[in-house]
């Protein structure tokens, strides 16, 4: 898809996409968990086609270019003319991690320092090092434009649980719920949090995805049949079979 194109998408048909996203990492966990920064860099990709603004200062979409172009980069013995290169993995990591670290303390509250410390939380998190990646979200939430903060709060919850903080992830996705965005609506949040509470509150969970099973929005309805199904039926919802 050339770029003119994908700056003319729709924003229905983004939002769409956006829960197609949320509908894969329901299906594929397993890989969501190994392959975590790669997931967040290709919902970047699209949130970015959809949020940029021509009217961002030049040093800032010049600083993001750079950084996106490190984490590009290629190592090893792998050689491509069009991207940068580096000795080693170790290497392209320490010049990623400063490349976004600059842009990220430099541009906070912008689009581009949102971006920054989104990728940063994610090489924290496939790290292991869960603390960092909380603060980086964290920062998202609190200072980034709306669209990129609505992504934060499910990447800060998802970080929370693994922590085992589930009453944090809870009040994070409840914010969710209660303030959504273009890029995460209430559906999708509520599809988030009723997978969370569906061991510890299995009640909640159907109270929050037996309404979501007959939506009109084909992904959001397959995703809350899938997910209820996987939590005790006392007190579901019968589907209907147009959602089927």
């Amino acid at each position: 898809m050339d770029r003119q194109t994908r700056k003319d998408l729709k924003t229905d048909k983004f939002a769409e996409e956006v829960v197609d996203v949320f509908e894969w990492t329901s299906l594929h966990k397993a890989q969501v968990v190994r392959y975590g920064a790669v997931l967040v860099a290709l919902v970047l990709i699209v949130v970015g086609v959809m949020y940029y603004n021509r009217s961002q200062a030049a040093a800032r979409q010049e600083a993001l270019t750079k950084a996106l172009r490190v984490d590009d980069a290629t190592t090893g013995a792998t050689i491509q003319a069009a991207n940068l290169h580096f000795d080693s993995e170790a290497d392209k990591t320490k010049a990623k991690v400063q490349a976004f670290t600059d842009l990220s303390a430099k541009y906070n509250g912008t689009q581009e320092g949102a971006i920054a410390d989104i990728y940063l939380a994610s090489y924290a998190t496939d790290q292991g090092r869960l603390d960092e990646a909380e603060k980086r979200y964290k920062r998202v939430v609190d200072d980034a434009p709306k669209a990129y903060a609505g992504l934060a709060r499910i990447s800060l919850a998802q970080v929370y649980s693994s922590e085992g903080k589930l009453a944090e992830a809870e009040k994070v996705l409840r914010e969710a719920i209660a303030n959504p965005t273009a890029t995460v609506s209430k559906e999708q949040a509520s599809l988030v949090l009723g997978e969370l509470l569906s061991k510890s509150n299995p009640a909640e969970a159907h109270k929050l995805l037996d309404p979501l099973r007959t939506s009109t929005r084909a992904a959001i309805s397959r995703t809350a049949i899938t997910d209820a199904a996987n939590i005790p039926q006392g007190g579901a919802l019968p589907v209907s079979p147009a959602a089927k």
